[in-house]
């Protein structure tokens, strides 16, 4: 683990403050800061796939990479797309999968985020892959899982991950002032029992 002086000096590093565009040309305050695009990277290229599928004028598809769907029309069985969510349950491997609900979906993106398979333990203490960015810790907040539907995938999956830095109330908040976006989550009350709490949108589309 870095000490908090390494920490403070790389978040003179953070923030789109030191990116800088001009037409098409990027370019960066320092050369040390990195730009890192994991938190919208899958969305991103579902969004790309599913729009080949599209082009060439196929009507019925899921396209899903690590989590981040874009579902279309029916499946083979002329329903719309069945998407499970997962149970956050601390398991690295993906081997031991529990659904928590289980919604139907067509012509829509959605993308989840969780701590719960990329982390590390380090003296008995979970390290888990969220960064806040203002912090330049590991974000440790109430949601365990967060998933998102939006326009986009790229937009699901940037918001999904958002709402991991900032918990339950900041991202309710956001909900609220975004009429394009509905969300998921599974989150730890008081007691370290699992919860869900759901938008009334996302509500709708559960079936199980």
């Amino acid at each position: 683990m870095p000490d908090g002086r390494q920490v403070d000096s790389l978040l003179t590093l953070v923030g789109l403050s030191h990116i800088h565009f001009e037409g098409n040309t990027l370019t960066k305050d320092n050369p040390s800061s990195i730009l890192d695009f994991s938190a919208i990277a899958k969305g991103y290229g579902v969004d790309r796939a599913a729009q080949v599928l599209r082009n060439h004028d196929i009507k019925n598809f899921m396209v899903e990479i690590g989590g981040e769907v874009v579902t279309e029309g029916l499946n083979e069985k002329g329903e719309a797309w069945r998407i499970g969510i997962n149970k956050p349950d601390d398991d690295s491997t993906s081997v031991n999968t529990e659904l928590q609900d289980i919604i139907s979906l067509s012509g829509k993106a959605i993308a989840t985020s969780g701590n719960y398979r990329n982390f590390y333990i380090k003296d008995g203490r979970k390290i888990a892959h969220t960064i806040n960015p203002k912090t330049g810790y590991p974000a440790q907040q109430d949601i365990l899982s967060s998933t998102v539907m939006a326009p986009t995938c790229a937009e699901a999956d940037a918001f999904a991950t958002a709402f991991m830095v900032l918990g339950m109330d900041e991202a309710k908040r956001i909900l609220e002032k975004q009429p394009g976006l509905e969300a998921y989550f599974i989150y730890s009350d008081s007691l370290g029992n699992y919860r869900t709490w759901c938008s009334e949108g996302f509500r709708q589309y559960i079936i199980e």
